[in-house]
């Protein structure tokens, strides 16, 4: 017998050998005919491979991550199969579950292929899926699996297997399809009872540009159709929301080919808002105890060596600035840290000095791939909400639970209330990533986990997300359509202050080192404000929004009058502007609609004699007639909230 631990730590025994999906049906028969999969002692397995000795086991549905990724991995596999009857000859690279969903790159030799061709290869998924094929795991010694596909004459697998070892090669077959593959995978093709082909795109065997181009099919696969339904109205509900198009159409910002891919202009609007946010931060920050500080856009490069930047990074960078002076180079600034190491350095410092908090919105620049940019998402010049807490390191969980107490209250200003916080821990297998002792991991670590829990978080631990430099704690948002995205970061590092050798004198009159801890709530401007574009889909909370009323007069009649109402709104520190067009008014109640403007102020000749306004709310309609006093506390009760 074995013993078999469940997440709710409760133990039960079962004969050696059994499987998920038996453990499952012990439980209950509905149960079992969810589990897609298991997570045994933390690895995913087959629901149908057989457990050998005592685990722990977690089932894993539909509503598990893993279990989705499993689901979305099969269908990629089904693809595959339907491929290759309807294209013989097709051959294969790599078939992944990704975020939502699933592709596969693959070659069709001569063949022209589109997404015209969609709907025949969907049509031959679902009449495999509906034959219910099992998806069968065997071992394969290295020398069978090269003779299978050398006979096969799939030159993508065979260079896959170059890099696995005899032993650990599986073949997964339903129906007629055999791959390589370590799977797990779901039971049969028929829990897939939905698809949808997204996309086609072209993608380098390897990522390499110097081998060939392969075909990448897109797709998503459901165990209902009604969630293929709720998911494609999803994706309708994201494209409305496109912070790229939102942006356009709310004059917040635009991208220039002369000024470069990846640079971001911001129009006034965009900068009002961006400048508030900032505000905001600085505003909070002040009373958390941090100091402001300004670094150059540059910095030498013996600066990002010492910090170990260089090693790691050189490569991605823009191209070095080389002055005059031979041999001297200098980088536009890629991040903040080792300049502000640099200010931690400009005097001696005390243990009664610390904790220290350099506080920056400090612009960088990094070379990201042209493929890789997207709108504000991935840019190549950001600005980061920095800052770097100089601390001993009797203060660091401290310190880094008043930094979650400062992430959380941006959160909820903004609206964000669905959040994740990710420990996010080096990769215990592959050490040689990244910097510092075993000890000061340990320590920067347990740091994290500890302030993490004392909080309440509710967290999930992803080893190899850490930075080369330390652990992290990622907070993963989810917006108002149910994505996620990193925003906010916070991370321990033990090992900046050696590369720089920082000191302070203890109490003992001995020098130390201080523990740096970076953090930035917003993570970046650019892409906490694309984030938030579509999180609320361009209507800001009224604090932040670049105009928070717009007067539309009937006539020009009531131009003077809306002046006037306009200069008594703006001296109370509530902004908006004037609709002065020759246009009807119900045009221009149409228009400041689009504009997403959270206020109208309609003046005709009944509202100037009585001095007053008629109030209608974005999204809502009339609000009847108010005087300017009314309205201002309205205004100020909504920001006040």
């Amino acid at each position: 017998m074995i013993n078999i631990t469940l997440p709710d730590g409760s133990s039960r025994q079962y004969e050696k050998g059994t499987t998920a999906h038996q453990i499952a049906l012990s439980i209950s028969e509905g149960l079992a005919r969810n589990v897609l999969a298991a997570e045994v002692n933390g690895e995913v397995w087959d629901s149908s491979r057989p457990i050998e000795a005592d685990a722990s086991v977690k089932l894993l549905t539909w509503n598990d991550q893993a279990g989705k990724a499993t689901f979305w991995h099969s269908s990629a596999h089904i693809m595959a199969e339907a491929l290759e009857i309807l294209y013989p000859g097709t051959k294969f690279g790599i078939g992944p579950a990704i975020e939502t969903g699933f592709y596969y790159d693959v070659d069709f030799g001569d063949r022209e292929f589109s997404s015209d061709d969609f709907k025949a290869i969907e049509t031959k998924i679902i009449e495999l899926a509906k034959q219910k094929e099992v998806f069968a795991r065997k071992s394969v010694s290295k020398a069978d699996a090269i003779a299978y596909f050398e006979e096969k004459g799939d030159e993508y697998k065979l260079d896959l297997l170059e890099g696995l070892e005899d032993g650990k090669i599986t073949f997964y077959t339903q129906g007629e399809f055999t791959d390589l593959c370590r799977g797990p995978h779901i039971p049969n093709t028929g829990f897939v009872k939905a698809v949808k082909l997204m996309n086609v795109a072209g993608a380098y065997w390897r990522g390499d540009e110097t081998r060939k181009q392969l075909t990448r099919i897109y797709g998503v696969t459901f165990p209902k159709a009604s969630e293929l339904t709720e998911y494609l109205h999803m994706i309708e509900e994201a494209k409305k929301r496109d912070h790229r198009k939102l942006g356009k159409e709310l004059e917040l910002f635009a991208f220039s080919e002369k000024v470069g891919m990846g640079l971001p202009l911001w129009l006034p609007k965009g900068a009002a808002l961006r400048e508030r946010l900032v505000q905001f931060l600085t505003k909070a920050q002040s009373k958390a105890g941090y100091e402001q500080v300004v670094t150059p856009h540059i910095g030498h490069k013996n600066l990002y060596i010492t910090s170990g930047h260089y090693e790691k990074y050189g490569k991605d960078a823009f191209q070095p600035i080389k002055t005059p002076q031979e041999g001297e180079e200098f980088f536009l600034k890629p991040m903040n840290c080792p300049h502000h190491c640099e200010i931690y350095k400009v005097k001696p410092r005390s243990y009664k000095d610390l904790p220290l908090r350099f506080a920056e919105f400090g612009t960088v620049y990094r070379y990201e791939q042209s493929g890789e940019l997207h709108g504000l998402t991935r840019v190549r010049g950001f600005t980061q909400d920095d800052a770097h807490l100089f601390c001993r390191p009797d203060q660091v969980k401290e310190e880094f639970k008043k930094v979650i107490d400062l992430v959380l209250y941006v959160f909820k200003s903004l609206g964000f209330d669905n959040y994740t916080a990710q420990v996010s821990l080096r990769d215990p297998e592959n050490k040689s990533k990244y910097i510092g002792s075993d000890e000061n991991w340990h320590l920067a670590e347990s740091a994290i986990i500890e302030a993490a829990a004392e909080k309440g978080l509710p967290t999930v631990v992803e080893y190899g997300e850490a930075a080369f430099y330390g652990p992290k704690l990622d907070f993963m948002v989810k917006d108002a359509l149910g994505r996620k995205w990193q925003l906010g970061t916070i991370q321990v590092d033990y090992n900046l202050p050696e590369r720089f050798e920082l000191e302070y004198t203890g109490s003992d009159n001995l020098k130390h080192r201080p523990v740096m801890i970076h953090r930035a709530p917003f993570g970046s401007l650019e892409r906490f404000i694309a984030v938030l574009i579509e999180h609320c889909a361009g209507n800001f909370p009224l604090w932040l929004s670049p105009e928070q009323f717009i007067i539309l007069p009937i006539s020009e009649k009531y131009e003077e009058y809306a002046k006037k109402v306009s200069d008594e709104l703006n001296n109370s520190d509530i902004r908006g502007l004037i609709d002065f067009r020759d246009e009807k008014i119900g045009r221009k109640i149409r228009d400041a609609e689009v504009k997403k403007i959270p206020y109208m102020l309609i003046i005709g000749e009944k509202e100037m004699a009585e001095g007053k306004a008629s109030v209608r709310k974005h999204g809502e309609g009339d609000l009847g007639e108010m005087t300017l006093q009314e309205f201002s506390e309205l205004l100020i009760k909504e920001i006040t909230v």
